[in-house]
């Protein structure tokens, strides 16, 4: 979790792909915590062809019922399913608008947010950024992707900064 945290969580990132993955894992931890979701990532990795989209759109029942049996992910139907269908959404945003990326990222209006709140009891659990994420991606087709969802996707993905004023990462 430190790892994560030092090295990952609140970078930002402008790969279409992890953008993906963790769109897909944030869905993937609805109800559930971070470190459930986080110490499967490599299974999930392995699971959804690296989150290679259009491979992850062409899975079908066959692939779902073998989902399913797999330890290394949440072995949730609807969350499974939903990435499935998630990844053909992905596909139209990147026709409609060329990246994921410059789709997501317009939601911030291409730069990141910094709060510097003193305690994580202060952090909101939602922001107007995260709502209008939430609407829009399922306006498309998008599953588990609540406002809540999108806020922490936005924090992990560097879009939100949300470190706590005394973090050392927070300086840098």
């Amino acid at each position: 979790m430190q790892a994560y945290h030092d090295k990952e969580w609140g970078v930002p990132l402008h790969n279409d792909q992890k953008l993906f993955e963790f769109l897909i894992l944030e869905g993937a931890q609805a109800g559930l915590s971070w470190r459930t979701v986080l110490y499967r990532r490599e299974g999930y990795r392995r699971a959804f062809h690296q989150f290679d989209a259009k491979k992850m759109a062409a899975m079908g029942a066959k692939d779902i019922l073998r989902l399913m049996k797999n330890p290394g992910i949440i072995r949730n139907r609807l969350k499974i399913i939903s990435a499935i269908e998630n990844a053909k959404a992905c596909l139209r945003i990147k026709e409609e608008f060329g990246s994921l990326d410059r789709y997501l990222w317009s939601f911030v209006g291409k730069r990141k947010i910094t709060h510097r709140l003193p305690t994580y009891r202060h952090l909101p659990t939602t922001i107007p950024e995260s709502e209008a994420m939430s609407k829009d991606l399922k306006s498309r087709g998008f599953n588990f992707v609540g406002s809540t969802i999108c806020y922490a996707f936005m924090q992990a993905t560097g879009m939100v900064d949300d470190h706590q004023a005394g973090c050392s990462w927070g300086k840098r």
